[in-house]
């Protein structure tokens, strides 16, 4: 009775004390609920609630980050990629970005592989674990010492009952983990577009293992020559040996296309579907035994660094020491490793001579009749055989991808077909290469198959100036370094890119106008009083000489250069109201106005 007496004198205090935490809490609970729907928090707002989640490795999570990637945010993307060729290749969008894209897809199928490696790991231990949680400690602690008795029954061995006996045949289960396979790319375009400076650019920013091989020595295996598998042995050297990083290295195939099949009229065709055939294994995914046989002059590099593939050229000797012998692999002359190509990234790349040939012969329609159009041979330049200016309506619907075609809508009177320069190229089919000389089985083991176009006069011109690591940027810093300033007129530039156009060679055609331009300067300027040296458009024409400007006439110097920039500029208006002319009426009066002023 006292005890009840007790609790009923509490029990008014007790209650008062409880409804204040009480009111607090729902008053908390209900400016929590109006920040919520005002979209407000505060840190104090969480200070007082206990955990609301778990993290686990490996593991998906609740909540904001719940559609976050497992292995985290990528490093690089595709549009970093392509922004780090955009300085140092001028054009070539679509095959700037379909390489990125590739390169990227590679470091994206190099992460889950690892994924998948640490989780079976972490499977594989969780299932050691639980066997040794069933043995006694005696048998850890004496190493070979023969299970003698159990602490604990395994929960599979409580019910020792035999199975029933199965009435059909139960399914066949595969709980391997999904592959993701790879995508192989082939570069087609003409000499000097840049096929092998976009891969050279990529390399200098990878983090895996890469090398360029050239196919031009390629023969089958027994014959003088290099065999397919030097490009794997030179992968391997790039990663300085270390197999697992090899496994997941990029190869460039370089040339390609001189490895077709010829039609010989005696004996066999050693250099040609061989060789393919030989490409064909190793592509796909083999396991080869690589012997380590370094290159004369390759040093031990680790994965990634810049400049990592080997190289074969005869001056890079001195490198690495002398001999072979000196830089070779950690385990010896004589080891062998084997080296599986599942994963290895191939980029092919080729010039591919006379195959735009194929493909008119397949796209173009009937030469006979009228209406048809004939197919007309560029008198130029050997270089723009590739590029020809058609009707859109005429290959769109052939075209294998897909190109946003949407009109200016403030241009008034737009035709409804338009003229535009076409790169045969881009309409090549599996078919076409077949023809050419490539086997089926390799031509269909690259799926993704990319055109460069030809440079054009106006393409050339940004190739001298826009690059980080233009020409016109190689040569003022040779000269600066003999104490000498050196400039190129606007007239200068066009004029040197006209002059490359017509040799065929592309962007290398460049290197070769500027050195018959500057040849008598490089000799003559170094050591002597000149400090200035100017370029112009009759110096680029070979008319004249350059104009060399001794110390202390800087000024001279700067004014010659303005004279030359507004003489070009006065060119270049002359010719734009020269064309837009449309009679011989408009062109007596703009030539009587100019005449009276």
């Amino acid at each position: 009775m006292s005890t009840r007496a007790l609790l009923a004198a509490v029990a008014p205090h007790a209650r008062t004390a409880c409804l204040a935490p009480a009111s607090t809490g729902r008053r908390a609970r209900f400016s929590t609920s109006v920040q919520q729907a005002a979209g407000q928090y505060h840190r104090s707002d969480f200070s007082g609630q206990g955990y609301t989640g778990i993290y686990e490795a490996n593991q998906q999570t609740s909540g904001p980050l719940a559609g976050a990637p497992i292995v985290g945010a990528p490093r690089i993307t595709p549009k970093a990629l392509k922004q780090h060729q955009d300085q140092y290749v001028v054009g070539q969008e679509r095959p700037k970005k379909i390489l990125s894209s590739a390169v990227y897809n590679h470091f994206q199928r190099f992460q889950e592989h690892l994924r998948q490696k640490d989780e079976q790991a972490d499977l594989d231990a969780q299932a050691q674990r639980r066997e040794h949680g069933y043995r006694h400690p005696v048998e850890d602690e004496f190493p070979g010492q023969q299970p003698t008795m159990r602490l604990y029954t395994p929960p599979h061995h409580l019910h020792t009952s035999p199975p029933p006996a199965p009435v059909e045949t139960p399914p066949i289960l595969d709980f391997s983990p999904l592959q993701i396979e790879k995508s192989n790319v082939l570069l087609l375009g003409p000499s000097g577009v840049g096929k092998t400076l976009m891969i050279k650019t990529l390399a200098r920013v990878l983090d895996v293992p890469f090398s360029i091989s050239d196919c031009t020595p390629f023969t089958q295996a027994g014959y003088i020559g290099e065999d397919a598998e030097v490009c794997v042995q030179r992968l391997l050297a790039a990663a300085n040996y270390d197999v697992a990083a090899a496994e997941h290295g990029i190869i460039c195939l370089d040339e390609i296309d001189k490895i077709a099949t010829a039609r010989v009229s005696h004996g066999k065709d050693v250099s040609g579907e061989g060789v393919q055939q030989a490409l064909l294994k190793i592509i796909e995914g083999t396991t080869l035994q690589i012997q380590a046989k370094p290159e004369r002059g390759a040093s031990g590099r680790s994965p990634g660094a810049p400049g990592s593939f080997s190289s074969s050229n005869p001056l890079d000797g001195g490198r690495g020491g002398q001999g072979s012998g000196s830089s070779g692999s950690p385990g010896g002359k004589g080891e062998v490793f084997n080296v599986r190509t599942d994963n290895i990234l191939f980029i092919c790349a080729g010039a591919f001579v006379g195959l735009h040939k194929i493909i008119l012969d397949r796209t173009s329609k009937g030469s006979i009749g009228f209406g048809a159009q004939v197919r007309s041979s560029n008198a130029e330049a050997g270089s723009h055989e590739t590029m020809v200016e058609s009707d859109d309506v005429l290959f769109k619907e052939q075209l294998p991808f897909f190109v946003s075609s949407q009109p200016d809508p403030f241009a008034p009177n737009q035709p409804k077909s338009q003229k535009r320069q076409i790169n045969i190229l881009d309409y090549v089919e599996p078919s076409d290469l077949q023809r050419y000389g490539m086997i089926p089985e390799l031509v269909g083991r690259i799926p993704i198959t990319c055109a460069l176009s030809a440079l054009d006069e106006e393409s050339l011109v940004r190739v001298l100036t826009e690059p980080r690591n233009s020409l016109i940027r190689q040569y003022e810093q040779l000269f600066h370094l003999s104490g000498i300033e050196i400039r190129f007129t606007s007239g200068a530039l066009r004029e040197v890119a006209k002059r490359a156009t017509g040799m065929g060679t592309g962007a290398r055609g460049l290197r070769t106008v500027l050195e018959r331009i500057l040849e008598d300067c490089m000799f003559e300027a170094p050591g002597s009083h000149t400090k200035h040296i100017l370029i112009t458009q009759a110096v680029a024409q070979l008319k004249a000489a350059p104009l060399t400007f001794q110390r202390g006439h800087s000024s001279n110097f700067h004014a010659a250069i303005a004279q030359e920039e507004e003489q070009w500029e006065e060119a270049l208006r002359q010719k734009e109201e020269s064309a837009n002319v449309r009679n011989f009426e408009e062109y007596r009066k703009k030539s009587f106005v100019a005449g009276a002023g």
